[in-house]
């Protein structure tokens, strides 16, 4: 856990996990898409980067937003970022997606090494959109 201490006025508001994730990104959005499919209790809310919360989560958790190479989950307080982020969100999800628990067995630095060379070439490899993702329809409460 990466825990931090975000501004009063990013996360008040905001009860529950939030994902900030990349709104422009092909495998981001595929990601956020996937999340909302199978978070059966609804629980993740989410965050664009390029929007003001999502800047400001990711400034209070000392990520640069003008370079993201990295994702976010805040929950209080507390972030987990890069591989860590994503095991927590599996791990949050439950059921099967637990297993991811499992990666944790491997060493954080060549586990971030992995996530960032994916998070660096994300756009070469799946593409980025000319503007964030649009909630789907009935989903636009979750999306801050």
């Amino acid at each position: 856990m990466n825990p931090a201490s975000p501004s009063a006025s990013s996360t008040a508001p905001h009860d529950g996990p939030i994902v900030v994730f990349d709104g422009v990104c092909a495998l981001c959005s595929g990601w956020v898409r996937f999340l909302l499919r199978h978070d059966r209790r609804a629980g993740f809310r989410f965050a664009a980067m390029q929007d003001r919360i999502g800047r400001d989560l990711l400034v209070a958790h000392g990520i640069d937003p003008d370079d993201p190479v990295s994702f976010l989950l805040v929950d209080g307080d507390a972030g987990w970022h890069d591989s860590d982020g994503v095991i927590e969100v599996l791990r949050r999800l439950g059921g099967v997606w637990r297993i991811a628990t499992v990666l944790r067995l491997i060493p954080r630095l060549p586990r971030d090494a992995a996530y960032r060379l994916l998070a660096r070439n994300r756009y070469r490899v799946f593409g980025r959109r000319d503007s964030c993702m649009l909630p789907p329809a009935g989903m636009r409460g979750r999306f801050l």
